[in-house]
């Protein structure tokens, strides 16, 4: 821990300001956000379809709208966009937590995600100007904030809903409020390079299609849909697995638990030896293929598991429900782990150190359609696994996913997709 606090000393303490940043936002996005279903499902009284209709919007909103979020982050500078999308998730979060009509309940959903658009894209590509050369260690650390975010958020918001869902709104809204009053006084105005050089004046239809046409990117992009595919079976397959065996009772919460614990700890107990360790010894495209591969196999401990006989109950049980779905979880934090730094580092690269918000913002939405897709899939396979009684179907499926993925990060690598010949750096302007 020493360490990691003496790294994060050694960069900008605008990069300093971020991470924490970070930490701040997943802490009040997931003690509130996985709550939200069973609140408007339980005291707000809506049908299962008015949930899964709320939900979507936000995912839609924030997916669909990484691109604009970018753009504007690009041509208007980082900072504003940061702060924007801090203000707008204090007006959703309040606002889911004090009205119930659905119209309210929609537009609350679509701002908070409209929110992280606005944010996420700004918030990488000024943690990628400002570190420079130390940019994969800096996304190592990031990643370190990130998830403990992630793990502290819905201990916090358990013990607020179990006062009221209302309260862990309110809370999660003024953590972000206090978020974008800190950002507004102490985070320095930063804009891309290309802004500084005057390169951001083409039209954004103009910007758009360049990127369009940079195939190395684009093939990066789909290629990588299989890593947030994967990653996200935290949340939906291995939890399901665990409570097909386990039950929805308190062995069946805590095993789900455990999940989460895994993937968290070991993320910020590990994550910058593993990325010096892969940085010393590997080139980016390696790390990649080797994280992917890792993610894929994560999936072989679920997979034997479907070959052992279930047992009728006691502790055999509760061993089958609970350790593969845990070895799985460990196996797809180290292969994120090994991957998220140099996955960060390649879309600059890519990019050419130009439009890099815009680029993180197509390259989120790309992702996020092949989440939601592969996600409809995922879901399909367990429940077509269930019917037929052919229960290694989906780690089948997912494994298969792993190795293709792998194999398009080593193709691309191999062919040196991954590693454009750098932009030579352009002039200032003489009044710049």
């Amino acid at each position: 821990m020493r360490s990691t606090i003496a790294q994060v000393r050694s960069y900008e303490r605008s990069v300093q300001l971020l991470m924490v940043n970070q930490f701040t936002i997943n802490l009040g996005f997931y003690m509130l956000m996985p709550y939200l279903a069973t609140y408007l499902a339980g005291p707000v009284g809506l049908a299962g379809w008015l949930v899964g209709l709320i939900l979507g919007v936000r995912n839609f909103s924030q997916q669909g709208m990484f691109l604009l979020g970018g753009t504007l982050a690009d041509r208007l500078g980082y900072k504003p966009m940061i702060i924007a999308g801090l203000v707008l998730r204090v007006v959703g979060f309040a606002t889911l937590g004090l009205v119930e009509s659905l119209p309210a309940l929609l537009a609350a959903s679509a701002a908070t995600g409209l929110a992280g658009a606005l944010f996420n894209p700004a918030v990488r590509a000024y943690v990628a100007a400002d570190a420079g050369e130390r940019r994969v260690e800096a996304f190592a650390l990031f990643n370190v904030f990130y998830q403990a975010g992630i793990l502290l958020g819905p201990l916090v918001g358990m013990l607020l809903t179990g006062v009221s869902f209302r309260v862990t709104c309110l809370v999660a809204a003024g953590i972000f409020a206090v978020l974008s009053i800190v950002q507004i006084r102490a985070l320095p105005a930063r804009r891309g390079d290309d802004a500084k050089r005057g390169q951001d004046q083409d039209g954004v239809l103009s910007q758009w299609r360049g990127i369009v046409a940079n195939r190395p990117f684009l093939l990066f992009s789909v290629a990588m849909i299989g890593f947030y595919i994967m990653q996200f079976q935290v949340y939906l397959a291995l939890p399901l697995e665990v409570r097909r065996l386990g039950g929805d009772g308190t062995f069946g919460t805590g095993a789900v638990a455990m999940l989460f614990a895994v993937s968290g700890l070991s993320t910020i107990l590990f994550q910058t030896k593993v990325t010096a360790w892969c940085k010393a010894r590997m080139e980016p495209g390696r790390a990649l293929t080797w994280g992917l591969l890792t993610m894929g196999l994560g999936f072989v401990p679920l997979l034997v598991a479907t070959t052992v006989p279930v047992p009728d109950g006691g502790m055999g049980l509760w061993l089958l429900a609970a350790v593969p779905p845990a070895l799985s979880a460990l196996l797809l934090a180290i292969g994120t782990m090994i991957a998220y730094p140099f996955e960060m580092d390649t879309i600059v690269r890519l990019s050419g150190n130009r439009l890099v918000a815009t680029h993180y913002g197509l390259y989120n939405t790309i992702c996020g359609i092949g989440i939601t897709l592969g996600n409809l899939l995922t879901g399909a396979s367990l429940d077509a696994a269930r019917a037929a009684g052919m229960s290694a179907l989906p780690w089948v499926a997912l494994i298969a996913l792993g190795l293709a993925c792998a194999a398009a990060l080593y193709g691309l690598h191999r062919t040196g997709r991954l590693a454009p010949p750098v932009r030579e750096a352009q002039p200032e302007p003489a009044n710049a």
